[in-house]
């Protein structure tokens, strides 16, 4: 206890540091949790930002075997929306005071769905007179794809790299799936202007606590802006599908919520989203991710119709909850624990703005 104590009052974190942070159990972890939010609090402060979620297609060119919408999964029925009803769903989360959303879906870079994506974004900043800030959400694409998409008015982009280990992340992928290129594709939206999002899966099978405190320094030397970092939770239509058995939704929570503290403590000034895995495992999953230093929401404001259709991993929750009721109960589990929430504010990562001069041996 003494140990973890003392680490909590340090200014900077070597890797062991983090396996410590991380190893946290019973009320060692709840101290954990109490720093990562004074931390929290000091640098980006106690608001909460929404991004009004949009997925609008399921049809994916990857083949990656944890996901539920692979691209042979041959039993889940692709969707694609059409324009008309994402920018409805776009001016909904824009008269709701979100500020931002984000679009996202499976990964295509075919000619048709560039131009089309390129359209949509301005499209959405014209309805929204340029005040909506918009996340992207796309995957792999080249640099010029990239710029396009920039240019047209994106200003945040969310390429996880789902584990900084080459080997297991190796394993996850078909050798289509190059690390190198999803590595690349990161640094190239970082050159471009973009606000850059990553982050990993938590209990992938044979990840180490070493793993994971590599991810955090991953994320401290690729200066990344904000972190999207949820459970592994297999999915029953994947060739992962076998440890499901095995699979422990307490462990997972405990986990992910102790590398959402870490990561916050060590890097202090990103975004970290509470994802929506988190409330797979439990019903207030996410609101224990803000208590645990998350700053970042995505509601779902897809239209009910697709949502079931979009399940990346087992349990998604709110398939079929409307999305005035989510952004309802949200507001109050924030009030509830004393945040308040940036309507009609980008939310903009203040890391962003102020850059690292120090190298990740010493954080």
């Amino acid at each position: 206890m003494s140990t973890l104590k003392n680490l909590l009052d340090k200014s900077s974190l070597s890797r062991e540091d983090i396996i410590l942070l991380l190893q946290a159990e019973g009320e060692a972890m709840q101290d954990l949790f109490r720093k990562a939010t004074e931390v929290k609090r000091f640098y980006v402060q106690d608001k909460v930002y929404f991004r009004g979620l949009i997925e609008f297609s399921n049809i994916c060119s990857k083949n990656c075997y944890y996901c539920g919408i692979r691209r042979d999964n041959h039993n889940v029925e692709r969707y694609y929306i059409d324009k008309e009803e994402v920018l409805k769903e776009a001016r909904w989360c824009f008269e709701q005071h979100y500020g931002s959303l984000t679009i996202q879906a499976g990964e295509r870079s075919d000619k048709s769905w560039i131009d089309y994506i390129e359209e949509l974004v301005k499209e959405i900043k014209t309805l929204t007179d340029g005040k909506m800030g918009i996340t992207l959400s796309l995957g792999e694409q080249s640099e010029e794809t990239y710029r396009r998409w920039f240019e047209a008015g994106a200003h945040r982009y969310l390429l996880r790299i789902e584990t900084s280990n080459p080997e297991l992340y190796k394993s996850l992928h078909p050798a289509e799936n190059s690390f190198e290129n999803r590595l690349e594709c990161i640094r190239s939206l970082k050159k471009i202007g973009y606000q850059v999002g990553s982050g990993v899966m938590i209990g992938l099978p044979n990840q180490t606590m070493e793993d994971l405190a590599d991810d955090i320094l991953f994320f401290y030397d690729e200066d990344i802006d904000m972190i999207g970092m949820g459970p592994f939770i297999p999915h029953h239509q994947t060739p992962l599908a076998y440890l499901l058995a095995t699979f422990h939704p307490e462990e997972a929570l405990e986990q992910a919520l102790k590398m959402i503290a870490a990561t916050r403590i060590a890097l202090k000034d990103v975004n970290i989203a509470s994802t929506t895995a988190l409330q797979a495992l439990h019903p207030k999953g996410r609101e224990l991710g803000l208590l645990a230093g998350a700053n970042v929401l995505m509601p779902n404001i897809t239209d009910t119709r697709f949502r079931e259709g979009y399940q990346l991993y087992e349990g998604k929750p709110g398939l079929n909850e409307n999305a005035l009721a989510i952004r309802k109960a949200l507001e109050e589990s924030i009030y509830s624990i004393g945040e308040s929430i940036g309507y009609d504010e980008w939310g903009d990562s203040p890391h962003f703005k102020n850059k690292k001069n120090t190298p990740s041996e010493n954080l």
